[in-house]
């Protein structure tokens, strides 16, 4: 089984990545930190020594180096499972926010998973097999205080993520759209919330890989989970 996860060196993406280990063939993997996914690709082989695990440092900002991660990794087989996970968060409101901020958030959050996955896609549709989870955020279907550009971005990735899902049918690849509330990762650390308010990383990745596991003729469409006490 061959998986693709961007943004995989710290937070869901490596929560993702350990969820997987155990039984994947090859794992792709991309940040933009060598030593984080150098440390990953221990943990890993420390849980299944077989798996080959490949890392690239790739900035998903910038569209060539997303492709030519697409590219490395279709030379290395067909993708079974792409996690479109890399994604940055920057606080403020539309009235507010600095100029750049909107281009930022929608190259990280959206663009560079139109453009791994459209760099896939070929070998996926040629074999009719596949699962493509993206992940949004609750604020993919909510407007909350200080989302601005944030929400945005993350709106049309959920668009994405539907039309993708209908285009898709056809050829047996399935697209699950992953719409997480608040989780305690590394953004949170040093604000002073309490890890046990808000959900786990794990907590995600055990959704997503149980997702994964259903038979051929069932699709889970879009995932929503939050805190046991609500949002913050």
């Amino acid at each position: 089984m061959n998986i693709v996860i961007t943004g995989a060196s710290k937070g869901l993406g490596k929560a993702f990545a350990l969820s997987f280990a155990k039984e994947a063939t090859q794992l792709f993997l991309c940040a933009r930190n060598e030593a984080d996914l150098q440390q990953l690709k221990t943990e890993i082989n420390n849980i299944n020594s077989n798996c080959k695990v490949h890392y690239k440092i790739v900035d998903v900002q910038i569209k060539q180096q997303i492709i030519d991660f697409g590219t490395f990794c279709n030379a290395n087989g067909t993708t079974d499972i792409l996690i479109n996970n890399a994604g940055i968060f920057i606080p403020g409101s539309i009235y507010n926010e600095q100029d750049g901020d909107l281009e930022k958030m929608i190259e990280t959050n959206l663009y560079s998973a139109y453009h791994l996955t459209k760099t896939l896609l070929p070998k996926m549709m040629e074999e009719k097999k596949g699962h493509i989870f993206n992940i949004c955020s609750i604020a993919s279907t909510n407007a909350y205080a200080n989302g601005g550009s944030y929400s945005i971005s993350k709106f049309a990735l959920l668009g994405f993520s539907k039309n993708l899902r209908e285009e898709l049918k056809p050829f047996g690849i399935k697209v699950t759209a992953v719409l997480p509330g608040a989780v305690y990762t590394n953004s949170w650390a040093g604000t002073g919330v309490d890890p046990n308010r808000i959900m786990e990383a794990n907590d995600v990745a055990m959704l997503v890989y149980t997702a994964s596991k259903l038979s051929a003729q069932a699709c889970i469409d879009d995932i929503t989970l939050t805190p046991q006490l609500g949002n913050l």
